[in-house]
């Protein structure tokens, strides 16, 4: 558990709160598909990701969901800060990307080391921007860009994220993600196939060009 700790905050925190951070944290293994947080759910721990990505989603009623961003090793969620400190209901949904595993920390040291240590401050004001910026692209993505950008800026995030070339997610699974139609995606994968990008293969599909990684 320590080792995993000191891998992805290590160069982050100070030494005293690292020691406070291996004392007091909980470890949580996930699988990939695994929902860690639900819209409606109060959150009692706030999530340091160890290992692995988690895919941040907002849903509605009458749209669907829509993906807002992907946290990996070494981030946290802004929405799961807020929900937390602010004892409020999630706002969102956490979905696991791939498999991985979180430290989980009691509220109390949350508040706690907002005064007692500066690289915490840090880190918690930094995930807001990071989150804030993130969620910028993602409004930018829905405004400006049409599906077929979209979508291919979606298949490039999620190879690198996964760090593989092979997508193993269903169109509708994408449809979901990109809040728009299966057929949608179906009709711009097969246009993109014909193009040389990629490969869609019975169970999923396959970057063919190298510049989507880069």
């Amino acid at each position: 558990m320590n080792i995993a700790i000191k891998e992805a905050y290590g160069t982050v925190f100070e030494a005293e709160l690292m020691e406070e951070l291996m004392e007091v944290a909980t470890i949580y293994d996930f699988e990939e598909g695994d929902i860690l947080i639900e819209i409606g759910e109060y959150i009692k721990k706030m999530p340091l990701l160890l290992s692995g990505a988690i895919k941040i989603m907002r849903e509605d009623k009458d749209e669907g969901e829509l993906l807002l961003y992907f946290i990996e090793k070494g981030d946290t969620c802004a929405f799961t800060l807020k929900c937390t400190l602010g004892e409020k209901q999630s706002e969102i949904r956490a979905v696991a990307e791939t498999s991985g595993s979180l430290a989980l920390i009691p509220v109390n040291k949350m508040e706690e080391w907002m005064g007692k240590y500066r690289s915490w401050r840090n880190f918690v004001l930094n995930s807001y921007n990071n989150r804030l910026s993130e969620m910028l692209v993602a409004v930018d993505n829905l405004a400006f860009m049409k599906m077929d950008e979209r979508l291919l800026t979606h298949l490039q995030e999620k190879a690198k994220i996964n760090k593989n070339t092979i997508i193993n997610h269903t169109h509708q699974e994408i449809a979901y993600e990109l809040n728009t139609s299966r057929v949608v995606i179906s009709r711009l994968l097969k246009r993109f196939e014909k193009e040389g990008l990629i490969r869609l293969n019975r169970k999923n599909i396959e970057l063919l060009d190298s510049n989507l990684l880069n």
